[in-house]
């Protein structure tokens, strides 16, 4: 089997030349034509004199080019760094910044909206421009080509080698300390994590699996793969209504649906036809746990459809699932281990815990990252040997540490417990505190700020900003509204705070910092409250 991300694509091209393998709006392509042009955007990238190992950034919707541009970076050599659509201007340019991008996929008005920044990155040789009949952007000390210009027939280059423990994407998810960190993942990383998954959910060439989360979110990007994996079908989606998630299923015959608490809980109450019912093999679940609610409401609507609820983390990619068959007896499980991963419940000096111990969940396999980015402090931090390897072994297993804690029983079963860290969960995002803070502190509108994960009914968590104000004696006439436009206008909207709580003071432990602790206590109840 392939052993190498891109090969799945050309695998499928030999055995399943005339399976659909793509479909965005009314365009399908089969996977002989898939294969083609990912072929013509490597040869593009190579004209372009991208090196082994160098990154190319793709800051699309999902469409037709946004694949075309990842695996063709793939298939050239090089590693490829899904940037999502969501993101403003000041994010793009970390990311483009800290992992050195050569060569950058857009379209016109997201270049023209970002040619101050662009312009910044040094290491940025080259903007493709996907929809440049209007003519390209001018950016400073940038080369503008457009994607036709990519596709013309050249002299072929001979792509880079590359073998499966080399890098094959960087994924971005929020930091602990602000910055959004890179996961750096192998060939190796996204082969086993696509077989892995295609084997517990039975995936096969007849699957039709529709793609409505960011390909910059692993278990978004995983739609592709595990569908090219077995030579099923993607059909990309970037919705606006709920409704219209429903309506795809419908009209494609999807037969698998992955998304996060909070599109799960906008989708289940809507009728689901009976076109959809039949069709619909499997959904599944991750990012946060599904409200029970939500997943009796979804058993209803779609009454032939299996469950597959899921645990996982960007730096292993999938960790846990529970098969269907146990959801009726472990309703609060998140599984047990996926195939071909070993995931363990230990104490902080690496024992086992013992069944119904807390512990952290710790996992060890081959769909363990190769760190963070530029960043070895904080990957000798969540990377680190696995436990339990016998002494003799002169290089210890690197696994993943992952910050929650977690419990299991005498089958096996794991159930969630919470996280060691402050990172804020929600819509499927793990968002970092201290990038919200920063925003609310650049707009020089509040004194001291904070920002906390707090239980909501439907994200999971939602983000409350907690601030003072610079004028103490005058809080009551404290502008959250020009706080809450300022975070809009510099924020992504999963990011922007769902309430801004004004207070004289912040609380603060014995060592002077603040006590996100106290806090997050004292404003449990205050997002259900302002629901009801």
């Amino acid at each position: 089997m392939p052993g190498l991300l891109h090969e799945f694509i050309l695998h499928s091209a030999e055995i399943h030349p005339t399976n659909p393998a793509l479909t965005h709006k009314k365009s399908t392509r089969d996977y002989a034509a898939l294969a083609d042009h990912i072929q013509r955007a490597a040869q593009g990238f190579l004209r372009l004199g991208l090196s082994r190992g160098e990154r190319v950034a793709v800051y699309l919707p999902k469409q037709m080019e946004t694949v075309d541009s990842l695996f063709g970076a793939s298939l050239a050599g090089g590693v490829f760094v899904p940037i999502n659509p969501l993101l403003k201007a000041e994010q793009v340019g970390h990311i483009l910044r800290d992992c050195n991008v050569r060569i950058l996929v857009t379209a016109t008005l997201r270049a023209t909206q970002l040619a101050e920044i662009l312009a910044q990155c040094h290491d940025l040789n080259h903007v493709i421009i996907v929809d440049n009949s209007s003519g390209l952007p001018d950016i400073p000390g940038v080369d503008c080509t457009g994607w036709n210009a990519l596709d013309a027939q050249h002299t072929l280059h001979t792509p880079h080698a590359r073998i499966d423990t080399d890098m094959a994407a960087i994924l971005y998810t929020s930091g602990s300390t602000g910055r959004p960190k890179g996961v750096v993942l192998s060939h190796r990383n996204m082969v086993a994590g696509a077989e892995s998954v295609a084997q517990y959910l039975g995936n096969t060439a007849d699957d039709r699996l529709l793609a409505v989360l960011p390909f910059s979110f692993d278990y978004g990007l995983s739609q592709l793969t595990t569908a090219f994996r077995v030579s099923a079908s993607a059909v990309l989606m970037d919705y606006l209504l709920p409704r219209d998630i429903v309506r795809a299923v419908t009209k494609h015959g999807i037969t698998g649906l992955a998304a996060v608490p909070p599109l799960w809980t906008q989708i289940a109450d809507l009728p689901w036809p009976t076109e959809a019912q039949a069709s619909l093999r499997y959904i599944t679940n991750s990012g946060g746990a599904l409200p029970r609610t939500t997943l009796a409401a979804l058993q209803t609507a779609l009454p032939n459809t299996k469950p597959v609820l899921m645990y996982g983390l960007t730096e292993a990619f999938r960790s846990t699932y529970l098969p269907p068959e146990e959801l009726a007896r472990r309703p609060e499980s998140m599984g047990r281990a996926i195939p071909n991963a070993e995931v363990m419940v230990v104490r902080e000096d690496g024992s086992p815990c013992a069944p119904g111990e807390p512990g952290e969940l710790v996992h060890r396999g081959s769909l363990v990252a190769m760190g963070y980015w530029n960043d070895a402090e904080r990957t000798a931090e969540r990377f680190r040997p696995a436990p339990g390897q016998e002494s003799g072994m002169p290089l210890p297993e690197i696994a993943v540490w992952s910050g929650d804690t977690v419990k299991i029983d005498e089958d096996g079963y794991l159930y969630f417990i919470g996280r060691k860290d402050d990172m804020i969960k929600t819509s499927g995002y793990r968002i970092s505190p201290t990038e919200v803070e920063e925003t609310l502190y650049a707009s020089g509108l509040i004194d001291q700020a904070v920002a906390l994960g707090i239980p909501h009914p439907s994200l999971g968590q939602a983000i409350v900003a907690v601030v003072t104000s610079k004028d103490t004696s005058n809080t009551a006439e404290f502008d959250s509204d020009a706080i809450l436009q300022y975070c809009k206008q510099h924020l992504p909207a999963f990011m922007v705070p769902a309430h801004i709580q004004v207070q004289a003071s912040l609380p603060r432990n014995p060592n002077g910092k603040i006590d996100r602790k106290q806090l997050t206590h004292e404003l449990q109840g205050l997002l259900q409250e302002n629901s009801r």
